[in-house]
């Protein structure tokens, strides 16, 4: 490796970034002590994918001036490789790719060997993508047995369970991509795997389309299955009836997603190598089996230029030469990491070297817009997102034009689409991946993702709460004479201002969250970054808990029509609201119910209590608790000057909470599940601030019955939408296929 320069300058990252790295990426010693910081971690990467260079004789570069070259990209936030790279370059594992797409044969070998395989990849830091089309359907004959098929979904189970097993690298848990032909007999029962919430938490799950069942589809027709192993028809189903059951198989839980094969082929450059079939984890990067890709992303949030502010031609406030050289730079990176890895299987690493694909994309995308004073749903949004693309597809192929010049154009060149043009070091260059936990290290937004809230709280050590705020926003703020910590702790609570009646409009306007922004913006701004795209776009469509099945029936098909190699949506709340049964089983629901009917406490005839006045943001509420044995037994609720509407919901909440209390909740629980939910009104009290009326009740519980215990922190499940991070109980949002953590880095995808 390069000998580290003595004045190498010191690496700086936030708080934040450096909890990510020291429980995700730092090299650790056998009792898991960091071994490193920052500063020796990513010279440990440049210097590591620079002495590649050493190879090619002419290369432009010296290693040394490389290395700092790539440093100095990492450090300051221009430029970071997918995370296996920033693991293992340097180090003894050496694996610094994160996609790999298996083969999954028909044969109980080619079965397992992929079993194997990818076990192999997740110890090694990757995720994996199969397709199970090739399976034979589920009751067809075994002609070497006699016996019965079990189909594709069931060894889906079994590649879930191994998964289970596996920590990569001690880093990261194994993430798979499923995907079946929409044509294949077993169809229905692939769409419907994940109907029982919590099977196959170790896959996403796809369906893979085609152009004449999407016709079908308009017309209502009936399309033939297809038997894998004979490759003739057997039997038919209704288009339009299997689509809508794929609909509403999404609408309920978000999977499965969808694939568009023909379109995804069509951009294959490698046609006569065979048929792209499926995709890795997140669906970004489609691949022939045995197929690996690195990835890096760009943050975009660096290229605006300072005090430029040109809503009308915002397109002039980009420093475009600035993103030039960083691309070039970026794709020498990306092409010597494929040398500097060590691949898990020789088959890998022999069909990694023959194509020589990288994924070159972005993060950073709504930062930008933010910069540049330009809401993310608008159509000069979308502009401003073909724009960049264009320009780095059309760099990212300059650049590895200038290395085909200096080292050879990848070996199957010649039988590629590219054949009659200008040579290329890769087959190809781009891709939009996911960057939730690169996003943490660099302080900027995640790939072309709107972000999910502009301001959150993380819970740290000794109970604090610290509050952090997206930058631009705060130095908008900042700049408007608006920045106060009250409202930073409104915004941190309801994350958004969308409904802040306070902020001015144009702030409101441009400083949009994923969930202010309509489904349509959402999918017409992926397909805005999939026109120049060589591969495909990580991104998800949210919707609200309330969008129907016709809402995502339309994002389907716009998806198809806008040109998107695939689409995955998430309705708010839907993965975590879904009621478990099996057969004749009680709901989970249900059966607490009939516990806690067992146990209600009857009220007495007399009771004394309290009753206290708290202003809200929707009148004067009047709580009156009372009590048994020194406990609250029951509560009442009157608020004034307010409609029917609001007196009814606070009657409601009074109920529950008093049904709680006669059912021996305890008041902490009861506390946690109301305080922190947000409201449109909130107000601010002496002793801090009141969100609605949930919160209001929340506070004088808190206060009356908890003042000398530790602080109760707002319920983590209160949010259907953001799940508790099983690491640091910090809330996860989920983006770009996965539930990520902002807090700590942890992901989940599947």
């Amino acid at each position: 490796m390069l000998e580290r320069p003595k004045k190498l300058p010191k690496a700086i990252v936030s708080s934040n970034a450096e909890i990510v790295l020291s429980k995700r990426y730092y090299q650790k010693d056998e009792e898991g002590k960091c071994l490193e910081d920052a500063t020796a971690m990513f010279w440990r990467v440049a210097a590591a994918v620079a002495a590649e260079e050493a190879k090619y004789p002419d290369s432009t570069w010296k290693e040394e001036d490389l290395a700092l070259r790539f440093y100095s990209l990492m450090t300051n936030s221009y430029f970071l490789p997918n995370s296996p790279t920033l693991m293992n370059a340097g180090a003894s594992l050496g694996q610094l790719s994160a996609c790999f797409v298996l083969p999954v044969g028909d044969s109980i070998e080619e079965i397992f060997d992929a079993v194997k395989y990818a076990a192999m990849i997740h110890k090694s830091g990757g995720g994996t993508g199969f397709s199970f089309s090739n399976i034979r359907s589920k009751d067809s004959r075994v002609g070497t047995t006699g016996g019965v098929a079990s189909g594709p979904v069931s060894f889906l189970r079994i590649f879930n369970t191994a998964t289970e097993q596996i920590k990569q690298g001690g880093t990261r848990r194994g993430a798979n991509m499923g995907i079946l032909r929409v044509d294949h007999p077993d169809i229905l029962e692939f769409i419907r795997a994940k109907e029982q919430e919590g099977e196959f938490n170790n896959f996403n799950l796809s369906v893979g389309l085609t152009e004449s069942f999407m016709l079908s589809v308009e017309k209502g027709e009936d399309y033939p299955l297809i038997d894998p192993v004979t490759q003739k028809a057997r039997g038919t189903l209704n288009a339009k009836e299997v689509f809508d059951v794929l609909v509403n198989k999404a609408w309920v839980s978000g999977d499965p997603g969808i694939v568009f094969l023909d379109r995804i082929n069509r951009d294959n450059p490698t046609p006569k190598q065979g048929a792209m079939e499926s995709t890795n984890p997140c669906g970004e990067q489609p691949l022939l089996p045995f197929e690996a890709c690195n990835l890096g992303s760009i943050n975009l949030s660096k290229f605006v230029r300072a005090n430029v502010h040109l809503r009308e031609n915002s397109l002039d406030a980009i420093d475009w030469e600035q993103l030039r050289e960083v691309i070039h730079v970026g794709v020498r990176f990306l092409d010597n990491v494929i040398d500097a890895s060590k691949f898990p299987l020789d088959r890998i690493g022999e069909t990694v070297r023959k194509n020589r694909k990288i994924g070159l994309g972005v993060m950073g995308f709504a930062d930008m817009l933010f910069a540049l004073q330009v809401p993310y749903d608008t159509t000069e949004a979308q502009k401003i997102a073909e724009s960049i693309m264009q320009f780095m597809q059309e760099e990212g192929r300059n650049a590895s034009h200038q290395l085909a010049v200096e080292r050879g154009a990848f070996p199957s060149f010649e039988e590629s689409v590219y054949a009659n043009g200008n040579i290329l070091r890769n087959a190809t260059i781009t891709t939009i991946a996911p960057t939730g936990t690169l996003s943490i290290l660099a302080g900027c937004s995640s790939g072309v993702e709107p972000i999910f809230a502009l301001a959150f709280a993380r819970n740290v050590m000794d109970g604090e709460r610290l509050v952090e705020v997206n930058p631009f926003f705060e130095s908008m703020l900042k700049n408007s004479n608006l920045h106060t910590t009250e409202l930073m702790e409104i915004v941190s609570n309801v994350g958004s201002v969308a409904n802040l009646d306070f902020v001015p409009e144009q702030l409101r306007e441009v400083f949009v969250t994923a969930m202010d922004i309509s489904p349509d913006a959402h999918l017409l701004m992926q397909a805005a970054f999939q026109k120049y795209t060589d591969n495909a776009v990580s991104k998800t469509v949210n919707l609200p808990n309330n969008a129907t099945i016709a809402d995502i029936d339309h994002i389907y098909r716009l998806a198809y029509t806008t040109g998107c190699k695939g689409v995955t949506v998430y309705r708010d709340g839907s993965k975590s609201s879904q009621v478990l049964t099996t057969g004749d089983a009680k709901s989970t629901t249900e059966a607490t119910a009939d516990a806690h009917a067992s146990v209600v406490r009857q009220r007495p005839d007399i009771m004394e209590g309290f009753t206290q006045k708290v202003k809200t943001g929707l009148g004067v509420l009047y709580l009156t608790v009372n009590e048994a044995d020194g406990k609250p037994f029951e509560v009442f609720t009157t608020i004034g000057k307010s409609g029917r509407s609001i007196t009814a919901k606070a009657e409601a909440i009074g109920r529950l909470v008093s049904l709680c209390f006669r059912s021996g909740v305890p008041v902490r629980d009861v506390v946690q599940q109301l305080k922190g939910i947000g409201g449109e009104h909130p107000v601010f009290q002496k002793k801090g601030m009141l969100l609605s009326i949930p919160d209001a009740i929340a506070w004088v519980l808190e206060n009356r019955y908890l003042k000398d215990q530790p602080p109760v922190f707002a319920s983590r499940d209160q949010d259907l939408q953001n799940p508790a991070c099983p690491e640091c109980h910090s809330e996860m949002n989920f983006q770009e296929g996965c539930h990520i953590c902002q807090s700590c880095g942890f992901s989940r995808c599947g």
